[in-house]
Order: structure tokens, then sequence, then C-alpha cells
């Protein structure tokens, strides 16, 4: 029988966040980012996520850097996928900001890339359903990149860039410190094209 750590209290709750939303957001400690879209119907589930071990040597939001505690990858059960990031705010512990798009694909055996075509952001302040924050989403365009076999669990950084319809700009450059990326199938569901575990 194989013993598991438990999982440190950031993880725990970007996970919860992610299970519970299908997709994770992101709020400023000072103020919230304004989100002028109207609010989408959430109705897909995570049936897949991938918590990244590493550090953020740059994540920018509308020109203010942040440091993060992790990245993950998560899987809709309808296709969507986010790369979630969770920011190291003492103040917020529901503070993430999520890269999100749909039909990603591997541009070979050792990177994955996806289409942005929103923000998700979320913090202690947005509304909860079931006492989770409901992230804001913004809508974007950019493109996110990761390297490293992911089937492999072994990812070497993710690369982000966004604007959204308000001109605002989002960076991330992840590293990972070598440690395998710890995959958690939270429910069966059909993969998506281009499923990078597959």
């Amino acid at each position: 029988m194989r013993l598991r750590r438990p999982l440190p209290a950031a993880t725990l709750a970007l996970t919860a966040t992610l299970a519970a939303v299908a997709s994770p957001c992101f709020a400023e400690t000072s103020k919230p980012i304004p989100v002028n879209n109207p609010p989408a119907q959430q109705t897909a589930f995570i049936d897949l996520l991938a918590l990244m071990s590493g550090h953020c040597k740059t994540f920018k939001v509308a020109g203010r850097s942040f440091a993060c505690k992790t990245v993950a990858y998560a899987h809709g059960d309808k296709g969507r996928v986010n790369f979630a990031v969770a920011v190291d705010d003492p103040s917020d512990a529901n503070h993430v900001v999520s890269f999100s798009g749909e039909n990603g694909k591997r541009a070979d055996d050792n990177s994955y890339e996806l289409s942005i075509d929103r923000m998700l952001l979320n913090s202690k302040d947005r509304p909860k359903v079931d006492g989770l924050p409901v992230p804001a989403e913004q809508i974007s365009t950019g493109r996110c990149r990761q390297t490293g076999n992911f089937a492999a669990r072994k990812v070497n950084d993710v690369t982000c860039s966004a604007t959204d319809n308000e001109g605002r700009q989002y960076e991330l450059l992840f590293v990972s410190d070598g440690t395998p990326v710890s995959v958690r199938r939270i429910r069966q569901s059909s993969p998506s094209i281009q499923d990078p575990f597959k």
C-alpha cells in the first residue's frame, strides 16, 4: 500500500475552487478589476486537474506584478481548459487568475498550446455558490503554451499572454521545479480532442 502526502492548504483551496466551479478566476488585493461582460452559465465540471510545482518568474495582471503559489491545468468535461494561477496573496486565499480556452492541441510530443478566449478572475469578494466564489469572466484573446511531456507528468514551463476586451494585459511565465505533475481524475468523461494527457 502506498501512502500519499496530504496536499498543502493552498493546493486544497485551489483544488476545491476548480472542482466546484469548473473555472477559477481573480481580483486584486486592493480593488477588483471591473468586469463588463455578462456572467456566463456555469454548466461544465472539472474532470481532470493537474497541479504543477515551481515558481512564477513573471506573473502580471494589468501591469501589476504578483507572486504565485501554484499553477494548475484544469480540463472541463465539455472541453474547456484553464491554466489557473493561485496568487500568493496572504489577505485572500481565493485569489486565482485563469487563462481559459477551448480546442487546445499538442504541437508535438513536448508542447501543448491553448488559444485563450477569456480570463477568469476570482477573489474572496466574488458572489458565492455553495460557499465558493464564482469567477468573473473577461472576454480576451491570447495563447498559452506548456512545454514538456504532460503525459509523462514532466512539465518544463507554462507561458501565457492575453489581452482582455478592456485592453488589460495578463502575462505568465511559470517554471517547474522538476517535481512530477500531480494528476487527479475527478470524474470520468469523454476526452476532448488533443487531450495532452493521452
